[in-house]
C-alpha cells in the first residue's frame, strides 16, 4: 500500500450505533435549526436551505464516501453504509483526489455561517426570544460539530492518517 493511501490500523472497524444514532440526530437538528433561522428573515430561502439534506445526505456520500475505507461500513455517521445502499465502490486511492474533499468544508461552512447570518438580521429587525434560542441553538452545534464531536470522530478513524480534514493527525 503506497503511503498516501495508509490506514490508521489502531482505528475502530465500526463506529459503536448510538453514536452514530446520536450524529445524526444532531446533523438533522442543525439543518432544521438553521431553516428556521432562514425562515425568520425568508420563509422561501428556508425551503431551498433544505436542499441541504440533500447535499449533505446524498451528494457527499456519492462523493466522499464511496472512496472511503468505511464504505460499507459504520463510520461515525454511518454514510459508508448509506453510500453503499445507492452507489457503487470507489477507490480509496482516489480518496484524496475527491471532488468531496473540497465540497465537505465549504457545505458545513454554509450550513453554519448562512442561517447565522439570517437570524443576527433577523434579530436586528425584530428582537423576539425564539430568534435568540435558534442562535444560542445554532452556534452550540456548531461549535459541537466541529470541534468536540469532530475530534472524537476523527481520533478513531482509519482514514485519520491520509484524510487532509481529519482533526487528529
Amino acid at each position: 500500500m503506497k503511503n498516501e493511501t495508509k490506514i490508521y490500523e489502531q482505528g475502530l472497524e465500526d463506529y459503536p450505533k448510538i453514536s452514530v444514532a446520536i450524529g445524526n440526530l444532531f446533523m438533522i437538528l442543525w439543518i432544521a435549526l438553521g431553516a428556521v433561522a432562514c425562515w425568520f428573515l425568508y420563509p422561501f430561502v428556508a425551503w431551498i436551505y433544505l436542499v441541504a439534506i440533500i447535499m449533505v445526505f446524498v451528494v457527499l456520500c456519492k462523493v466522499v464516501c464511496t472512496n472511503c475505507y468505511y464504505y460499507d461500513k459504520w463510520c461515525c455517521m454511518g454514510w459508508g453504509k448509506l453510500s453503499a445502499l445507492f452507489f457503487k465502490k470507489a477507490s480509496i486511492e482516489k480518496f484524496n483526489t475527491s471532488i468531496g474533499l473540497k465540497l465537505a468544508p465549504l457545505t458545513y461552512g454554509l450550513l453554519t455561517l448562512i442561517p447565522l447570518i439570517f437570524v443576527v438580521v433577523s434579530i436586528i429587525q425584530g428582537f423576539t426570544i425564539s430568534k435568540i434560542v435558534v442562535l444560542i441553538l445554532l452556534l452550540l452545534i456548531s461549535f459541537y460539530s466541529g470541534t468536540v464531536s469532530r475530534k472524537k470522530g476523527c481520533a478513531k478513524c482509519k482514514m485519520r492518517l491520509i484524510c487532509p480534514g481529519s482533526a487528529v493527525k
